[in-house]
């Protein structure tokens, strides 16, 4: 049950509204996660959707931004995430075991995916300044600009991340496996 208290998406007006049928013109539907964040902030949903929309013109695949968002959101716990980009992450073509294994730290099956995961959960659950040797293991198979852009990755599914743990987001995909 959503502790925050919303707006349902019928009765919203204003930017919200214009943002919600955008949503929903785009993908069909606007999920409980995006209601939530418009009703009560369409300034935090409109720069979350322009990260998202930055992140698709990044120097990452779609393959590897949905394995950092997986990763980091296995991380926080993030139930209503992790149900989202398993099902993001198998339509822009991970395999249930590359899923799997970016959420866990395990083999995905592509060895340059589990480098990208293992530097996003590092980032979320270390503090301090991040080892050299870290930043190499992960230069010797990504670009610099490939490291900036998964910090905007990891910075973009933190918010929805935080915004769903506070507000206990209802899930409306299907449960992560």
């Amino acid at each position: 049950m959503p502790r925050l208290t919303t707006t349902p998406v019928t009765e919203a007006t204003g930017q919200a509204a214009q943002l919600f049928a955008a949503i929903k013109s785009a993908v069909g539907m606007v999920p409980n996660a995006y209601a939530g964040i418009g009703s009560l902030s369409p300034v935090a949903l409109e720069s979350a959707l322009h990260l998202d929309g930055a992140l698709r013109k990044s120097s990452l695949s779609a393959q590897e931004i949905e394995a950092i968002k997986l990763a980091v959101s296995e991380k926080a716990g993030c139930d209503y995430c992790l149900a989202a980009h398993s099902l993001m992450g198998k339509k822009v073509g991970l395999s249930a075991q590359a899923i799997q294994g970016v959420r866990h730290g395990q083999a995905s099956g592509d060895d340059k995916l589990d480098v990208l995961a293992d530097f996003a959960r590092l980032l979320v659950g270390s503090s301090g300044t991040v080892e050299a040797d870290v930043v190499a293991r992960v230069r010797a198979v990504y670009s610099d600009a490939q490291i900036v852009d998964t910090l905007l990755a990891v910075t973009a599914i933190t918010f929805t991340n935080l915004f769903n743990r506070v507000n206990d987001t209802v899930l409306d995909f299907p449960p992560a496996p």
